[in-house]
């Protein structure tokens, strides 16, 4: 059958196994992943500062109302609506999505976001300190999210999907890109160096200092979907929530459109394909609000059964297998023997973590709902984690070495589910820069 259709399609052989994948996600297929091109909503260049803003997720109510305090354009009066009613408004309530599609319909009609003449694929580069990376913005398809052609490592929380997926739906466009990875690809790298050479659509530095830069591929955006049909998987590396709610929407609309086609809009969701090699997680640490009654003397020797422990310690884990342990004011090391599983989730340092300290020794069973457990993206820093402490709204925290994006593929390809809050992929995507409309 292999031969037959390499002979009939003029396609390559794209039965394959991937590194660490299970034989039940084993994938044969003729073609890699579909991207597109797309017609963007895009703001013109000279407000293009006003409108961009943080992903919708990364900021709570209060955040993003300081963050668009002043700035009618924010895209947070669109992804976080509720900014636009009074502090304890339900954010879930039917007026607050009204009042995102009413925002959205007024950003159209004043030319705050207008739409491209032809449909382009763009290079999106972003620069945090001397760390670059640069992805391909196109839209994916929903059906590869289905056919986990589009791969997960984390579960999503309903009330969250249920929400972005009602929004989605009401405003028929996806603001926020799915931020993605794919194993390197040189062909890809160097039409995206050759576009790097022209000039830039947009070229802004956020109130962050991250760097922006994006550019339309003009001439060899058929070439880039043409590539990534070579492209057998790629990995949701942050907007998990966003994917599935995309994914989600699109199969309700299709499911709802007795003449539906296949070329809806609606079957694509907006993405930035990012090689792996370029891309930076940070760590993901973690407070505890209490010991669990017990004194700091007698939880470190409690400690001891299963990590080495040193006093004096760095405040930043020397590499896998360590935590460092902020304590009584003190800092120390606690590290391991490498585990003798094979299996890629039990042997990070996360699950390590919350197997043989987390769960035993505090009692928190389940960290996705356990309220006596926070988690402080690498972002902040260890100071974060110190200021937390010393200041009494936690008793313990654990500074942890980051996940590597190897460690996160394997996960995805064995059909895995890393413990929640392993990555933080820094720097984020800037959304309102371009936006789907279905």
């Amino acid at each position: 059958m292999r031969e037959r259709v390499r002979a009939e399609k003029k396609l390559p052989n794209y039965e394959f196994r991937l590194p660490n994948e299970s034989k039940r996600h084993r994938t044969i297929r003729k073609v890699g992943m579909k991207i597109k091109t797309f017609a963007a909503l895009r703001p013109p260049v000279e407000l293009v500062s006003q409108v961009g803003s943080v992903p919708y997720d990364t900021v709570d109510t209060e955040e993003a109302r300081a963050l668009a305090a002043g700035n009618p354009l924010s895209l947070l009066n669109i992804s976080r609506p509720e900014i636009n009613f009074p502090k304890g408004t339900n954010i879930y309530a039917a007026q607050v999505y009204e009042k995102a599609v009413e925002n959205f319909g007024k950003f159209r009609k004043d030319k705050t976001l207008v739409q491209e003449l032809r449909p382009y694929v763009y290079v999106y580069r972003q620069k945090m300190g001397s760390h670059v990376q640069r992805g391909i913005v196109t839209c994916c398809n929903v059906n590869d999210y289905a056919d986990n052609v589009i791969r997960k490592h984390e579960k999503t929380r309903q009330d969250k999907e249920d929400d972005r997926t009602r929004h989605v739906k009401m405003l028929k466009a996806n603001t926020g890109p799915v931020f993605l990875a794919y194993r390197d690809v040189a062909a890809v790298d160097a039409i995206v160096a050759s576009v790097e050479k022209q000039k830039p659509l947009y070229d802004l530095v956020a109130p962050d200092g991250i760097a922006h830069t994006v550019w339309r591929v003009e001439k060899d955006g058929d070439r880039l979907v043409a590539e990534f049909a070579r492209i057998p998987v790629c990995y949701i590396a942050d907007g998990h929530h966003r994917a599935a709610a995309a994914a989600r929407a699109g199969l309700e609309m299709r499911k709802a459109n007795p003449a539906h086609t296949g070329n809806e809009e609606y079957n694509w969701f907006l993405a930035v394909l990012f090689p792996a090699s370029q891309l930076q997680i940070l760590p993901y640490n973690r407070v505890v609000a209490d010991l669990k009654g017990l004194g700091i003397e007698s939880f470190v020797e409690a400690i001891r059964k299963k990590f080495k422990v040193s006093a004096n310690a760095s405040a930043r884990p020397s590499g896998p297998r360590n935590v460092s342990m902020y304590l009584g004011g003190k800092w120390y090391g606690l590290s391991w023997d490498a585990p003798k599983s094979a299996d890629p989730v039990s042997v990070l340092d996360v699950s390590y973590l919350q197997n043989n300290l987390l769960d035993p020794l505090l009692g928190i069973k389940d960290p996705r709902t356990d309220k006596r457990i926070e988690f402080v993206g690498g972002i902040r820093g260890t100071d974060e984690l110190v200021k937390r402490v010393d200041s009494g709204k936690g008793a313990v925290a654990f500074s942890m070495c980051p996940v590597t994006v190897d460690q996160m593929m394997a996960i995805a390809d064995a059909g895995s589910i890393m413990p929640p809050k392993s990555t933080w992929f820094e720097p984020k995507l800037r959304s309102g820069l371009l936006i789907h409309a279905l």
